[in-house]
Parts: C-alpha cells; sequence; structure tokens
C-alpha cells in the first residue's frame, strides 16, 4: 500500500509517520520509508543522529541512475535523458518492488534498524546553498514521483512517504500516487485550512483522505475537528510521554507507545490495508499518464527537445501481475 502523511508545517505528519512506520515495522511488514519533504526530519525521527541522518543519499543527487535503471528496454524512451518526473512506465520498462534488491535501492535506501523490525529508508535530500537561484525543491521531490510511477507494491507492502508541507505537492501529480492519504491536521483555524485545499483540489481525482487530529487536549478540540472535518476525521491523537523521549533522542520500547496513541496506529493500519480491496490500477495509469501529458505541454518539450506525449504506451497498465522484463 502507498501511503501519504500530509499537513501543515509543524502539524507533527513526520511524527505521525514515523510512528506508523514503526508500528508497522513492529508488526514485521516490509515498508520502504521515503522522506519527500526537502526539511529532512523522518530519519532523526526514526532514531538517525544528525550524523547519520546527512549522509543518507540524497534521491535528487542520484536521479540519472534511477531514470537509467527504470527506463529499461522500454522503446518509447529514446534516452534518459528524455525522462521527466512524471515519465509513465510502459512495455519494457523496469519496475520496482518493495522486497526486491536492485540499483536504486542499493545507491538510494539505507536499513534503518527499530526495535522490533527494520526498513528502507529513502530521501530526497535537502535543499542546499548550490540550489539557491538555480533550481526549485521540485527537482529534488521529482526523483521520488519518478520513482512511485515505477513502483508496483502488493497486500501487505507498505510504502510510507511524508510529504513536503502545505499543499506543495499539488504542484505535480504526485498527490494521487498514494492508495490512503493521511492528512495531519491540529485543532485550529491554521490547522484544517491545508485539510480544505486538498479536500478541493483532490476531489475530481478519487484521492482517499482521513484525517488525524493531532495534540488534540480535550472535548473542546474534538468538536471543533468534527466541526471543520466531518466524517473526514478518523482518529486523533493526544500528548505522548513516548514522542517526547523520542525527540530527545531517548525513545523507550515502542511497546510502551500509551495505548490509546497504539490504538490509533492500528486504525490507520487497518483503514490503509482495507484500500487495497478498492484499489483501480487503470484509474492510476490514467491519472499518471494525465499529469505526464500536462506536464509535458507546459514546460517538458521545451525542456527536453522531445515529444514527451510519445512515451505513452497506451496499452500498458500498471499492476501487480506485470511481468519483469527479460
Amino acid at each position: 500500500m502507498k501511503i501519504a502523511f500530509v499537513g501543515k508545517g509543524g502539524s507533527g505528519k513526520t511524527t505521525l509517520s514515523s510512528l506508523f512506520i514503526r508500528h508497522l515495522a513492529a508488526l514485521g511488514a516490509p515498508v520502504i520509508a521515503v522522506d519527500a519533504d526537502i526539511n529532512q526530519h523522518l530519519g532523526p525521527a526514526l532514531g538517525l543522529d544528525d550524523e547519520q541522518a546527512a549522509e543518507l543519499p540524497a534521491m535528487g543527487a542520484r536521479l540519472p541512475l534511477i531514470k537509467d535503471y527504470l527506463r529499461g528496454s522500454n522503446p518509447r524512451i529514446a534516452s534518459a535523458d528524455t525522462m521527466i518526473k512524471t515519465t509513465p512506465p510502459g512495455e519494457g520498462s523496469r519496475l520496482l518492488r518493495v522486497r526486491e534488491n536492485n540499483p536504486v535501492y542499493d545507491a538510494c535506501a539505507r536499513p534503518v534498524e527499530l526495535d522490533g523490525g527494520a526498513v528502507r529508508l529513502m530521501v530526497t535530500g535537502p535543499f542546499t546553498e548550490a540550489d539557491l537561484g538555480v533550481s526549485c525543491y521540485h527537482s529534488k521531490t521529482g526523483a521520488v514521483e519518478l520513482c512511485l510511477n515505477h513502483l508496483v507494491d502488493g497486500r501487505d507492502e507498505y510504502v510510507v512517504v511524508d510529504m513536503t508541507a502545505g499543499s506543495d505537492s499539488f504542484a505535480s501529480g504526485m498527490f494521487t500516487r498514494f492508495d490512503m492519504t493521511f492528512l495531519v491536521a491540529e485543532p485550529t483555524r491554521k490547522g484544517v485550512s491545508v485539510y480544505r485545499q486538498y479536500k478541493e483540489y483532490a476531489r475530481d481525482f478519487g484521492v482517499t483522505l482521513k484525517v488525524v487530529g493531532n495534540k488534540v487536549q480535550g472535548q473542546d478540540d474534538l468538536d471543533f475537528l468534527r466541526a471543520e472535518v466531518g466524517d473526514d476525521l478518523l482518529v486523533t491523537v493526544g500528548h505522548s510521554d513516548w514522542v517526547r523521549a523520542m525527540e530527545k533522542g531517548r525513545p523507550p520500547r515502542f511497546d510502551l507507545l500509551e495505548e490509546p496513541n497504539s490504538a490509533a496506529l492500528q486504525t490507520l493500519r487497518s483503514t490503509a490495508d482495507a484500500a487495497y480491496a478498492v484499489r483501480d490500477w487503470e484509474r492510476y495509469t490514467r491519472q499518471m499518464v494525465h499529469f505526464h501529458l500536462k506536464n509535458a505541454q507546459s514546460w517538458g518539450n521545451a525542456k527536453t527537445g522531445a515529444d514527451l506525449a510519445a512515451q505513452v504506451d497506451p496499452a500498458f497498465v500498471l499492476r501487480e501481475s506485470v511481468a519483469a522484463p527479460a
């Protein structure tokens, strides 16, 4: 299952996504964790120290390798240089699978040991001083979108993405790449403003959106969120001594997480798992193509000097049963 955590800056989306990743790892599930926020906080939230987090390989810096591998023998893609962040797979493309080893994971993923299991962690890479005035952060997150376009995941396999803050993911089609989007919202006017933006933008694309109320301290907070987001409110999370200890770099064993917060994580997992039954790979592929053609026309063709619409394989549908190229 592909799962996104979104929300405004400071809402707690990275903390919640890291807790969810720990929850899945404790169950022994295969997990790929992706930090798609240029403010790279997921690694430390999963227990890495500053030096370890700084040493994580940036996906954005390895984009040529990613493109070259994913292109495979697809005859519709003239060269890796003509691939953009929205390029869809077709016959001959190489696909990524959660449980396998491949050159993309070798270059971009690192194992993170958690009590109860381990996950693969991938990061976009931070926005550095060298990028100022030269590139925008979408050049970093484009590597994540390209990988998601080529990633085939099955039941009980999880790809958890900590997204950029606010509604910035709507600058591309990445917001449609998920089976489930959890929006973390505080019980404040600013806290629910991103929810309204997401709800409006996602309405026409069948995006499944559920709200996780964070920093909820009492009935008044709960009533406020229910009034603002209605039935989209899935669970709420309150104060956590476990999280406080984790933020100090001294996380207790994960099985000591407070029972109400542990129950909230179980609800997130069961809700995400339920989305598997209604997966629509044809719609997923159709949306992928939609955003590729949109990006090709607006900037991709001019940048690459190629007709990127020709990259679309009209007979190809991304699905679990797609065979790997010979």
